[in-house]
């Protein structure tokens, strides 16, 4: 349960052991190198200074009011009271039943024991949920509004005209106050819009706080501002369904964040991304669906609650509000409508734009479809000021009915707040529903007949299904001939076989060279939109590659795909994606991702746990109570209160000897003990012994070459001396794009054992390094790890594997998929060249696709094959995001 990280800044609390102790691996165990150096400018006037509770600037270096730091679990006794709390409520999401159950086991075990006078933790669930709602942390508990349609209604109005239409939400105020003090955020929290430069005119972005936008709106002309605190507020909206089964039931839920918040806090959550509010959803019998004014309804109606919640913050907008920040300090506040994560149904909803047109730019939704002048707010009014409704809707796609929300509020422009959405208009959009389709639409109408098609499909089916298993890569054994694509497929699609797995190595030869290309320019621009830092460098690249992009995927309108052209919203967002992240920064903290995993612990969860009747109440009271769980344990851990486990803990405060706390026994690799001949019979491979010599005489002569390297040379080493085998290792990397967050460290597990879940072999591809100070596969090699071993030699130990060599068939990467292809090296008999290297020469894994060549595959073709069964592969620098950015 809840562990405390006294190595970080903050520290940081964590809900699960296993969430600290991956912390510790990646964060502290192993060094990160140090980052790039850079020059910094911070904004002059609203740069943040610490203030006292009154709003008193305090004098330089002056440390914050002490908070209370003595050791008190109140409103519970004790912390194992408090955890058992989490673990029933928040963890195991028991039911009422189940944990009295529990309980009236625990009080009559006491019984059994002959200790009648003590009774469980918690009599039963009710007083475990008072308790809870005793806490005094965390965003304030909901209120309500009611909304009705405000015009003329009489007997023959429709239904949705008399039904009165709920929105429930939180104090606005109150949750940015609450997110700010979170002492969780100390050390990922900006208080002042700042550049970074990291050479001359190379800027570099990746928090919010980093980008133009913040330095942009940071500008005030009014001198009592000074000093103040840019607060950003990020909002999210997305519908979000809950059961297909018994009847679509929606949600509407609200998200709120802080700007200054950084992005690897808001994708990891940390009670970062809050629920504000859950909007109604006005519904009507299906002949009023396309009415207008029905229709119009809904957006006033939407637009109005949204005024409504954040109309608590409106007063800090121009008057600074006093609160306190993560460091303990208190700032002086100065609130701005900040970055609206949406998709693109409500991107139109928020900017009152006509469906199919962009919600950014003024862009005519023709067959081009390119960029355009900026749409912003006064030039709304203008043009609203000066055209009819119909010239409005028809010539610059503007809903003149619907004012948006931002207009409400100073300085707030929702053409330019609208953030890139990477899964709706990236993943399932141009990628999923659009190149997917318009491939197999193609193949479709292309071959010979109905029945060549499948035949085609089916291959390319099987091809997926032979791709290889690689770290952390979701496999598809049936291919991508599966009935519906949820997020996670669509996520793992992308990553694990759009650029190689499906479309690159599977349709060579299937479709023009140009349509490969065009996929290939996509998947680039996409991982590079993803990294979690960009410089004035990769967003040229993603300029480059977006112009690539639309000139090669006019392929599809020469093949008669796309015949009208590319009137596509979401392909047409990829325009804006360069200006977002230079005014935003990086989008993989922006992304509707956010808001969609939210929706599991904000709604789906709270509604699996509750009765159905009427759910939202118990929703809104769940969502609640485990804010109030989560906050009270970031101020049990500001407190130092985490310390070991709970029973460690328990046991030390009772004055008696606690357990060392093994964190790191689940990293523990137990090998088998066998001998160096012994070993070279289980692998079939004779020349074991020779090359474990060979590799001892290249330690101690590091100036040899290795192959001048005779066998009269080699080193004496009995046959029998014993090795210890090892079926994995473990490569920890540095990954700055993963989701280790901004200098963080990756881990994986790279895998050489005769029987993966007791069936086949697997035998993990790796990279190897040949010149530390070289680029990308300049100073790599690929090989494929036969086994891992140890042995001692002359005192000293070694940890090695045995491997086969891949070289590199050309010089150059591929000119049609753009990766580099690697063959099996082999010697004068055509065998596998095989070598002997220090574990330490490994980067990390890698991942190989076969060059499929015009052959189809055999029905039953086993994944297990594929790396014995080719006779050359692509190295997929797709496989991962860091992968990516190395195998350049």
């Amino acid at each position: 349960m809840a562990r405390l990280c006294r190595l970080c800044p903050g520290p940081r609390t964590f809900p699960t052991t296993r969430g600290y102790y991956q912390h510790r691996r990646l964060a502290h165990r192993h060094p990160k190198p140090p980052p790039i150096e850079s020059t910094y400018r911070r904004h002059p006037t609203l740069d943040g200074r610490p203030c006292d509770k009154n709003g008193a600037f305090l004098p330089p270096n002056q440390p914050p009011e002490p908070l209370p730091d003595d050791i008190n679990w109140s409103p519970f006794p004790d912390r194992p009271s408090f955890e058992f709390a989490e673990l029933m409520f928040e963890e195991a999401q028991l039911s009422r039943g189940k944990i009295d159950h529990v309980l009236r086991i625990w009080a009559a075990k006491h019984v059994a024991d002959g200790h009648a006078q003590y009774g469980a933790i918690f009599t039963d669930f009710d007083e475990l949920l008072q308790t809870i709602d005793q806490i005094d942390y965390g965003p304030e508990t909901w209120r309500t509004f009611a909304v009705r349609y405000d015009g003329v209604v009489d007997r023959n109005s429709p239904p949705w005209k008399r039904e009165v239409f709920f929105i429930h939400a939180r104090n606005s105020l109150h949750v940015a106050e609450a997110l700010a003090s979170s002492p969780d955020f100390k050390g990922r929290f900006d208080v002042a819009p700042f550049e970074e430069y990291t050479g001359p005119a190379c800027r570099r972005v990746s928090n919010l706080m980093s980008g133009r936008w913040a330095y942009k709106q940071a500008i005030s002309e009014d001198a009592n501002t000074h000093g103040s605190m840019l607060t950003p507020v990020v909002l999210g909206a997305d519908k979000t369904t809950v059961s297909v089964a018994t009847g679509n039931q929606e949600f509407h839920p609200l998200y709120m964040s802080l700007g200054n918040i950084h992005n690897d806090m808001r994708r990891a959550h940390r009670e970062s991304v809050v629920p504000i509010a859950f909007l109604a959803i006005p519904h009507a019998e299906r002949k009023w669906d396309s009415d207008k004014e029905f229709r119009l309804f809904k957006k006033q109606l939407y637009h109005g609650s949204l005024v409504k919640i954040l109309e608590p913050l409106r007063a800090g907008m121009t008057t600074p509000h006093v609160m306190r920040c993560p460091d303990g300090h208190y700032r002086r506040a100065i609130f701005e409508l900040g970055p609206f994560i949406a998709d693109y149904p409500e991107q139109v909803y928020l900017s009152g734009v006509v469906y199919g047109w962009c919600p950014r730019c003024l862009a005519l939704p023709t067959a081009d479809f390119v960029n355009g002048d900026p749409r912003f707010r006064e030039h709304d009014r203008a043009l609203q000021d000066a055209y009819d409704p119909r010239d409005l809707w028809d010539v610059f796609g503007i809903n003149s009915s619907v004012e948006p929300f931002t207009m409400s509020f100073p300085r707030a422009d929702i053409h330019e707040l609208l953030t890139p959405d990477l899964l709706h208009q990236l993943i399932k959009g141009a990628f999923k529903d659009q190149l997917v389709l318009w491939v197999v639409k193609y193949i479709k109408i292309t071959a010979d007949n109905e029945r060549e098609a499948g035949h085609i499909l089916d291959d390319i089916d099987r091809r997926l299904a032979a791709v290889p298993s690689f770290p952390g890569l979701r496999r598809f054994p049936q291919g991508r001939n599966f009935k519906q694509w949820t997020g996670n497929d669509s996520k793992a699609l992308m990553k694990a076989c759009s650029a190689c797995d499906i479309f690159i190595p599977a349709i060579v030869g299937y479709v023009p060279e140009r349509m490969v290309q065009c996929i290939t320019c996509l998947l680039d621009f996409c991982y590079l939109a993803r990294r979690s830092e960009h410089d004035t460098f990769t967003l040229q690249a993603m300029d480059r590659l977006l112009e690539q992009f639309h000139q090669l995927r006019t392929v599809f309108e020469d093949v008669g795909i796309r015949p009208d052209g590319f009137a596509l919203p979401r392909q047409h967002s990829l325009v804006h994606y360069v200006r977002s992240i230079q005014l935003f920064g990086s989008p993989n903290g922006l992304c509707s991702s956010i808001t969609e995993s939210r929706h599991i612990s904000a709604v789906k969860k709270p509604w699996r746990a509750s009765s159905r009747h009427n759910p939202l109440g118990q929703i809104l009271r769940k969502n609640t109570r485990l804010s109030k769980l989560a906050a009270l344990r970031v101020e049990f851990g500001r407190r130092n209160m985490f310390y070991g486990d709970v029973l460690s803990y328990t046991l030390l405060s009772a004055g008696l000897d606690a357990p060392e706390d093994k964190e790191e026994a689940q990293d523990e690799r137990f090998p088998y003990v066998s001998k160096i001949h012994d070993l070279a019979d289980t692998l079939e491979r004779p020349q074991l012994h020779r090359l474990i010599r060979r590799f001892l005489y290249l330690v101690s002569h590091p100036e040899a070459q290795p192959d001048n390297v005779l066998d009269a040379e080699l080193i004496w080493l009995w046959e029998g001396e014993k090795v210890a085998v090892f079926y994995s290792a473990t490569a920890v990397f540095y990954a700055p794009s993963e989701h280790a967050g901004p200098h963080g460290m990756h881990r994986e597990l790279i895998r050489s054992t005769p029987s993966w879940y007791g069936e086949e072999p697997r035998h993990d591809t790796v990279l190897v390094t040949t010149d530390q100070n070289a680029l990308g596969m300049d100073g790599m090699v690929v090989a494929r790890v036969r086994s891992f071993f140890a042995f001692t030699y002359d005192g000293t130990q070694h940890s090695c594997a045995l491997v086969e060599w891949f070289s590199l068939r050309d010089d150059i990467p591929d000119k049609v998929t753009g990766m580099w292809v690697v063959e099996p090296e082999l010697d004068e008999h055509g065998e596998r060249v095989m070598d002997v290297i220090s574990v330490g020469s490994i980067v990390r894994a890698c991942h190989l696709i076969p060059v499929y060549g015009t052959t189809r595959l055999p029905h039953g073709f086993s994944y297990t094959d594929t790396l014995d069964a080719f006779r050359s592969y692509y190295v997929n620098w797709y496989a991962d995001y860091h992968a990516h950015e190395t195998i350049t």
